[in-house]
């Protein structure tokens, strides 16, 4: 195996078979989204120069700009959820299993991962009918990781696949933000919000390996909370939906915080930052971007993958850190690249993995 210094492993290699990523039908350019905004909330109009300053040009929307003229309730709101996010997990489970050249007849365990709305059944047993997944499959549905989801769920993927007989495990994670601008808010929060965020699905697949030194494997996981940060991130139950809460804080505690956080995680590996051949950063705006960049002394070019998601997705929440990850295994990146993403606690998650 690799020899990463004092960097302990312990257990079999879980290795990153395949992953695709799908986003649903409706392209939505940010001037047109400012448009619809200012048309429905105006006294908001002096700050239309951060739906132009966010690093955006494009993004996808599971729902039409017209929707969000109409009044939605939760039960409207969440039918959309249930309806959309199942066919754009299944649309990037079949691609993603597709890709890996492992037959569903094998896969133990999927994960599903989602902080947008609300299934019951969740939609693991949903997709689960869809690609033929087997009966005896083992689900595990997560809720309320928000950004941090795709990072955090990978983690749990990957502690299931070390326990499981062969150790094949299937990663969703799926987030319909747009559903979520709610056009009776006409707080600022909600108007960053509405500038920010879009909707996307992403599919991974790990198998557990001894053949020792896999490609793409998963080093190490771990997580970062800091202490009565939980204003900063999340969701306000409202009466017609879920409310933004999204604090200014944000970048600062990136620019402040993030590299003692992550300092202490490569070090309890035996690791420094100068050990990575790369970090791929979850684009959660132009200035976290901008902030993290600051904190890990790096130039923008390091995170151009980001950049570029960010620019043609904008932050979809869960999945985007792994469209990134996707761009960085399409450009052949090789050794450790460092996966983080930010996520309501206010906490940042961490995936260590030798590409």
């Amino acid at each position: 195996m690799r020899d990463f210094g004092l960097c302990v492993r312990s257990g079999p290699d879980i290795a990153i078979t395949a992953l695709a990523s799908a986003v649903p039908e409706h392209c939505i350019d940010q001037q047109a989204t400012r448009d619809i905004v200012l048309s429905i909330a105006p006294g908001l109009r002096s700050h239309e120069a951060l739906f132009l300053n966010t690093g955006i040009k494009t993004r996808y929307s599971c729902v039409p700009l017209e929707w969000h003229f109409e009044s939605h309730g939760w039960e409207a709101r969440n039918r959309v959820f249930q309806e959309a996010a199942a066919d754009l997990l299944e649309r990037a489970s079949r691609d993603c299993i597709a890709r890996s050249g492992i037959d569903t007849s094998e896969i133990e365990a999927i994960v599903t991962v989602s902080t947008t709305g609300l299934a019951v059944p969740s939609l693991d047993a949903i997709l689960a009918n869809r690609p033929g997944l087997p009966a005896t499959i083992e689900r595990l549905p997560i809720f309320g990781l928000g950004c941090a989801g795709g990072v955090s769920g990978l983690a749990r993927a990957a502690r299931m696949a070390r326990s499981l007989p062969r150790g094949v495990v299937l990663l969703l994670v799926v987030e319909l933000c747009t559903i979520n601008c709610r056009n009776t808010d006409h707080t600022i929060k909600n108007f960053i919000s509405t500038a920010l965020f879009g909707d996307g699905a992403a599919a991974l697949l790990l198998h557990r390996t001894s053949d020792g030194d896999p490609p793409r494997r998963l080093v190490a996981s771990g997580e970062h909370m800091w202490r009565r940060s939980e204003h900063m991130m999340g969701w306000s139950i409202e009466d017609d939906g879920f409310g933004v809460v999204l604090s200014p804080d944000i970048p600062r505690c990136a620019r402040e915080e993030l590299r003692p956080a992550v300092d202490h995680f490569l070090a309890s590996h035996g690791l420094a930052l100068g050990d990575l051949a790369g970090v791929v950063m979850h684009p959660g705006g132009r200035k976290v971007l901008e902030a993290a960049q600051t904190a890990l002394a790096l130039p923008q070019e390091a995170f151009h993958h980001a950049w570029d998601v960010l620019a043609e997705y904008g932050n979809m929440s869960s999945p985007t850190a792994l469209f990134v990850l996707q761009r960085t295994l399409s450009a052949e990146a090789s050794g450790l690249h460092l996966l983080i993403a930010f996520g309501p606690g206010f906490s940042v998650s961490f995936a260590l993995l030798d590409l």
